[in-house]
């Protein structure tokens, strides 16, 4: 080995560098030329890239002859002391490596740091001795063995590759990224594992110890002889300890099964007025038709029932009944899959009968998403007009039957609000906006504009709406609260409704009776004569917000969609029902009642609200002073504690919806809270790390502080409490799980007290029960929400994608499959089952619905 090290220290000649180095020829004070200069530096550098390359062939050899050296030590000692030395420098295995060039030591380099039985090694590179530094001739043998010792200690565990880390006989499986068997050959094995230390923390070199591992290539583990799976997220090891009675048949390659039961969408509460028109229409089978996130809803109010078409993948922005109230248009957004993957914003045409897509328009056309749809009139519905959300909101023309595009222009670059064809002509489109109003005209294959002319009348800074008269004159309402008619055929105006609301008109309708009704953001619903004289007006109660679309209902009645996401039923008399609503901002907070087909949601936009399952109608709503974000109910059903996004909780009556109590622990968010199975202790788990436990008394009326659970690294998650009350078991923001004793707030660190214990709840997304769940590539955020039903044989997630996925339980099976359901179209928040498992409810976050589903 010295004749080795000499070699190369005649080799490594470090005179070049160290002259180019103490040469003050290339500086700034140098008397050289800028030219000469540059041309040294590019001498120095190149030489230091080949005195650095030098390095690591040196480095990758003495490595190589390391491995060597300790074969031939172990080889050695079991076959008993070799007499003459040069016989171990001829070894079969030194002969098998001659002639083969030095590997490069960059190549074996792992891409992260190396895991190492749970603990993150840093990069030793400090610990390398320099080939130059190495150069001591005075050294002994002694010490040089020393020091190779050291070496080899540092850079098994940093230079050797994936493949070779391996442990022979080790109770250790990897669960790959395929399912076969990864085990290596047994002339590739190496002792290299024994780096690490066993999961008990004491060292002990009569027990195996576990390997050295790749987190991003292999993201589970099962130690039969400790029996635990540690799983790998973003790097971090979490280890998970498996109940006594499954240590010896466990296995982490058995396949796990598909659940019995699957899902079906029952209801979907709520619709997207906030920020969407013309997307509330009635059909002859008395259905009303809108979108939410990404479903449409046929709902008919007199038979109590909806009908979902599911067709899109993501939000729905727009929609259009064709002139047969059968076929429907509706435009989606752009998105992402959960596998990275681009969804293009597209038109889907679909029947509303059968729910069957017809045709999808556009994909890879259009751009961002699609804001405004219009089916024609005149020509039988045979042309679509669309126009998407690009920097010049495209305007288009199909042949939807034929999937072929008319004709393309760029409408405008600012905000466009609406599009319709001219009822008696097919080759007239009308579009309004920000500061605009067009006049298209399709000619041969062109779309031709003609700008609205103003003239005398002020221009709005927007034109909001537009809809048209029996004779075919277009009628606009703007956000100045004006009424303008435009003669058909021409661009200019033919009659003012000067002053017609107070501030902006969101929507226009003209019934069949030839009644114009008007609604905008002072809440009034005003119907106008043919001679566009005022009839009645009607003012929309404040609860319901301002008037963001209106269409014609049946006989006399009118349907109405607001921007605080009602939709309701009435006439121009002034009688309005709510029949749809829901919140308006995101969504976190749910809870169940414990033994009524209940539920509770509250979120971002102050309202509580408590929804009956059975019927599909809203019981109460409250609204709150802060932003909502968690919600639970006490075992006996009488009050519901609220966590906020401040710090602040409150309880509340829930029959009454009267406030029982109001405390404030820390002022970040309270992200769980959770009434133990007894009912005698309320833990609250808050981003400030700590976990709140309160005794509770007086069946939820009366609380006192015990303590606070400390001992987290980051924020709270998740909580479940014990069957039996008297232990809790908590998540974080990195991946933690701890237990805890609430009743004296310790936290319980005996593996033998924890792994048997009986959970009333699994609303946590990391343990041996669930680990399953977890999607390749998961970066430890994706899965949002988690909950076990209650006769525990089926597992449901929601994750960032939109998806709700239904597992069977338990879900201990790397890579466990599931059925998985669309709909909504943010990340799902929460999920929860009711209290008989009849039914599931999910809530998503920025699409603000609420989805019922149906277990079959």
């Amino acid at each position: 080995m010295e004749d080795g090290f000499s070699s190369y220290s005649s080799l490594y000649d470090t005179s070049s560098l160290l002259q180019f180095c103490n040469d003050d020829s290339a500086s700034a004070a140098s008397s050289m030329e800028v030219t000469d200069r540059i041309a040294s530096l590019e001498q120095r550098v190149q030489m230091q890239e080949d005195e650095i390359q030098l390095l690591k062939s040196a480095l990758a050899d003495v490595v190589r002859r390391l491995n060597l050296s300790e074969e031939q030590q172990a080889m050695g000692s079991r076959r008993g002391p070799t007499k003459d030395p040069a016989l171990m420098r001829k070894s079969p295995s030194a002969d098998s490596n001659v002639g083969k060039p030095a590997r490069p030591m960059i190549a074996t380099l792992p891409l992260r740091p190396t895991v190492n039985n749970g603990t993150i090694l840093p990069k030793k590179g400090s610990t390398l001795p320099s080939p130059s530094g190495s150069g001591s001739r005075k050294d002994t043998s002694t010490t040089a063995n020393k020091s190779l010792s050291s070496l080899s200690r540092t850079t098994r565990i940093l230079y050797l590759p994936l493949s070779t880390v391996r442990r022979a006989n080790s109770n250790e499986h990897v669960g790959t990224l395929t399912r076969k068997d990864s085990g290596d050959s047994k002339g590739n094995r190496t002792r290299a594992g024994s780096t690490g230390s066993n999961s008990s923390g004491k060292r002990s070199d009569s027990k195996q110890r576990d390997p050295v591992f790749n987190a991003g290539m292999r993201r589970v583990t099962h130690c039969k002889e400790e029996g635990y799976v540690k799983m790998y997220l973003k790097g971090r090891p979490i280890t998970m300890f498996m109940p006594k009675d499954q240590v010896d048949s466990y296995c982490l390659e058995a396949r796990a099964d598909l659940p019995s039961n699957k899902l079906k969408l029952d209801w979907v509460y709520g619709y997207r007025g906030r920020d969407c028109r013309s997307n509330l229409y009635l059909l002859p089978t008395g259905e009303t038709v809108y979108f939410i996130a990404s479903v449409v809803v046929l709902f008919n109010v007199d038979e109590q029932l909806q009908r979902h078409y599911t067709g899109h993948t993501d939000d729905i922005k727009c929609l259009a009944v064709h002139p047969d109230k059968i076929t429907i248009a509706t435009g989606q957004v752009a998105g992402t899959s959960s596998d990275g993957k681009q969804l293009a914003p597209h038109v889907r045409v679909w029947d509303s009968v059968s729910l069957n897509t017809l045709h999808v328009l556009g994909t890879g056309f259009f751009d961002r998403a699609l804001v405004c749809l219009a089916f024609s009139k005149s020509n039988g519905g045979n042309t679509l007009c669309v126009v998407d959300d690009s920097n010049d909101h495209v305007l288009s023309v199909w042949d939807w039957q034929r999937e072929d595009r008319l004709a393309e222009v760029k409408c405008s670059n600012e905000s466009v609000f609406a599009a319709d064809f001219h009822p008696t002509d097919s080759n007239i489109v009308v579009t309004c906006g920000k500061s605009h109003l067009y006049f298209w005209n399709l000619e041969k294959g062109m779309l031709v504009k003609k700008q609205g002319l103003f003239e005398k009348q002020e221009k709005p800074k927007f034109v909001l709406c537009v809809t048209f008269a029996e004779n075919g004159d277009a009628i606009t309402g703007d956000s100045s609260g004006n009424i303008l008619v435009w003669g058909k055929g021409t661009n200019r105006i033919s009659h003012v409704i000067q002053g017609a609301h107070e501030g902006s008109i969101f929507a226009l309708c003209m019934l069949r009776n030839g009644t114009l009704v008007s609604g905008g953001k002072d809440r009034r619903l005003i119907s106008w004569d043919s001679s566009y004289q005022q009839i009645q007006t009607v003012e929309v109660p404040e609860l319901f917000g301002p008037i963001r679309t209106v269409a014609e209902g049946r006989g006399e009645t009118v349907l109405i969609g607001t921007t605080k996401n009602f939709v309701l039923q009435g006439s121009l008399d002034g009688e309005f029902m709510s029949i749809t609503q829901g919140h308006t901002d995101e969504l976190w907070g749910l809870a169940v009642h414990p033994w009524k087909p209940h539920f509770l949601t509250c979120g971002y936009d102050r309202q509580v609200c408590l929804w009956d399952s059975s019927s599909h109608q809203l019981i109460w709503s409250k609204s709150m002073e802060d932003t909502a974000q968690s919600a639970g109910f006490h075992p006996s059903g009488a009050v519901v504690a609220i966590g906020t996004q401040t710090g602040r909780w409150l309880v509340l009556d829930t029959d009454s919806k009267d406030l029982v109590t109001v405390h404030t622990d820390g002022n970040e968010q309270l992200s769980v809270m959770r009434y133990g199975p007894d009912g005698n202790f309320l833990a609250i788990g808050s981003h400030d790390n700590y976990i709140y436990i309160y005794a509770v008394a007086e069946n939820g009326r009366k609380y006192s502080r015990v303590g606070k659970c400390s001992g987290h690294s980051s924020f709270i998650t998740h909580l479940d409490w014990s069957v039996d009350s008297q232990y809790l078991v908590s998540n974080s923001g990195d991946y933690e799980i701890l237990y805890w004793i609430p009743s004296v707030c310790k936290q319980v660190v005996s593996v033998e007290t924890t792994r048997d214990i009986e959970w009333a709840t699994h609303t946590c997304t990391l343990g041996f029960q669930v680990f399953g769940l977890w999607p390749d590539g998961s970066d430890g955020t994706d899965i949002n929400a988690v909950c076990r039903s209650n006769d525990k044989r089926l597992l449901v997630t929601g994750d960032d994608f939109g998806k709700v996925h239904l597992f069977a339980y338990p879900c201990s099976q790397f890579r466990a499959p599931s059925h998985f359901y669309g709909g909504h179209s943010s990340h799902v928040t929460n999920v929860t089952f009711l209290y008989n498992d009849s039914y599931l409810v999910s809530t998503g976050g920025k699409d603000m619905s609420v989805m019922q589903w149906r277990i079959v």
